[in-house]
């Protein structure tokens, strides 16, 4: 299998990104805010859409780490980062330019969570470490996918 590695450095870029990302299951335990460093890390267990699309009849999930680096300011609305356990489904991410080269990376959840990236620049990158064999897609029966309510 050969492991993705993408880079985005504009707009379009990250639209890629979030095709890939589309439906990934994150735990709020693997969203790491390092304010010092400027960097959000994000880890996740996304679908294999590329085999998704080749005709494979099994869905494979990937273990994946989706970076952003550059990061001003990091907000959440309808997200408990305090909660380890909480189950998210990022649905895409969105970039909304500012004064150039900033901007705001919009990362978008069901149940109506997001985070908000304001960047100096956009400079994000998806890598993929391998398959999700130990079952960490599987967050537990009954998980909420936001942890909270409608």
């Amino acid at each position: 299998m050969a492991q993705l590695k993408l880079i985005a450095l504009d707009a379009d870029d990250l639209a890629v990104i979030s095709a890939h990302v589309q439906d990934a299951r994150v735990r709020t335990v693997d969203i790491i805010w390092r304010q010092g460093e400027k960097r959000l890390v994000i880890g996740m267990s996304r679908l294999d859409w590329e085999q998704t699309l080749a005709g494979q009849t099994a869905p494979r999930r990937l273990v994946a780490a989706l970076r952003f680096d550059r990061v001003l300011a990091c907000k959440s609305r309808k997200i408990d980062l305090e909660t380890p356990e909480i189950a998210l489904e990022l649905l895409g991410i969105e970039f909304h330019s500012a004064e150039a080269p900033g901007g705001s990376a919009v990362l978008l959840f069901s149940r109506g969570g997001a985070l908000r990236l304001d960047v100096e620049c956009l400079e994000c990158e998806l890598t993929d470490l391998g398959t999700d064999e130990l079952g960490t897609s599987d967050f537990g029966e009954g998980a909420e996918s936001s942890g909270l309510g409608a």
